[in-house]
């Protein structure tokens, strides 16, 4: 199938007009016409019915459309691939100050000559949605989802299990604790503002709330990391979970001196199982970027092992 006839046909649907199409291509309007009609007979169907006001879809033709949009995409995509001066490996981390941000960073460091463009989205969902479409390259999430399996084109591997801490003030009742089991938290108020319903990360926690009894509150606004940390330094009833690997060490529970300078906080790691973040590396399979083959190749190297005993994750998580 020709690329060109194909792009003509998207260019000539968006328009609604085979003339702005034209004008748009720099080719005459019979131009246009003829790449249309060639298609048209390659596919054996009819994509556009001429009307007063232009040239509107047939069923046909908006059946194509989005097949054809991604024909370009992957067009481009393998162009990208191998052209000089190709395109940086684009990688969402979810969050910037989190366990995927510092796997990216240790990648930037043992690979400088790799040109990056580290962004986060939300949810799963967008991720893959970016992925198919182009946007980006890889995602770290945890997968999968009840009720929303990975599609066929996207990729998998489990890279880190992250063990989850509890923070709190110096004045809580557990912040002298040497580490704390998940039955002593029963009780407790573990605050987690900014969790969005339906995301991945929020399935995560109701799972780990329904399983071991725990009261996770994530009422009121979330302003941030920062704001949080203050909140949590100052109020003796509340705690709150972050990933071991989620922010710059901390002294220990029991230590002799908070962290940092007039912000009293203490990390108390969970035992009895220890709850850990699955992080999964997800991909197109059909990404070219050479860049990318290393990402995983990296990761993989450093990669360690996964359900050690005396941890927990959902059953929903993929073993690999």
């Amino acid at each position: 199938m020709d690329l060109d006839t194909v792009r003509t046909f998207v260019i000539a649907a968006d328009a609604g007009r085979f003339q702005e199409a034209a004008a748009e291509l720099a080719v005459t309007q019979q131009a246009v016409s003829k790449r249309i009609a060639v298609l048209e007979r390659s596919l054996g169907v009819r994509l556009f019915t001429r009307t007063p006001r232009g040239a509107e879809l047939t069923i046909d033709g908006q059946a194509f459309l989005p097949h054809a949009r991604e024909l370009l995409r992957v067009a481009e995509r393998a162009a990208a691939s191998v052209r000089g001066g190709r395109r940086p490996l684009r990688v969402d981390v979810i969050a910037p100050r989190g366990a995927a941000s510092g796997l990216m960073r240790a990648f930037h460091r043992a690979h400088p000559e790799v040109d990056l463009d580290v962004l986060t989205l939300i949810d799963i969902e967008a991720a893959v949605a970016a992925i198919r479409s182009g946007a980006i390259d890889a995602s770290f999430r945890a997968v999968a989802v009840p009720g929303r399996p990975l599609p066929e084109d996207i990729e998998s591997v489990r890279v880190l299990d992250e063990p989850l801490q509890l923070l709190t003030g110096t004045a809580h009742a557990l912040a002298g604790a040497g580490s704390v089991t998940v039955a002593q938290l029963v009780g407790h108020r573990i605050w987690m503002p900014g969790i969005v319903p339906g995301t991945e990360w929020a399935v995560y926690y109701e799972d780990l709330v329904a399983e071991f009894g725990l009261t996770i509150e994530v009422t009121g606004p979330n302003f941030g990391s920062d704001a949080l940390l203050d909140t949590v330094a100052d109020t003796p009833a509340l705690a709150t979970f972050m990933g071991g690997l989620t922010l710059p060490r901390l002294p220990p529970g029991g230590a002799g001196t908070a962290w940092p300078a007039g912000r009293g906080l203490r990390r108390i790691p969970v035992t009895g199982p220890t709850p850990v973040y699955p992080h999964s590396l997800l991909w197109h399979r059909d990404n070219p970027h050479p860049a990318l083959a290393l990402l995983r190749a990296h990761l993989a190297a450093a990669a360690a092992g996964h359900d050690d005993a005396g941890t927990w994750t959902p059953d929903w998580v993929l073993p690999r």
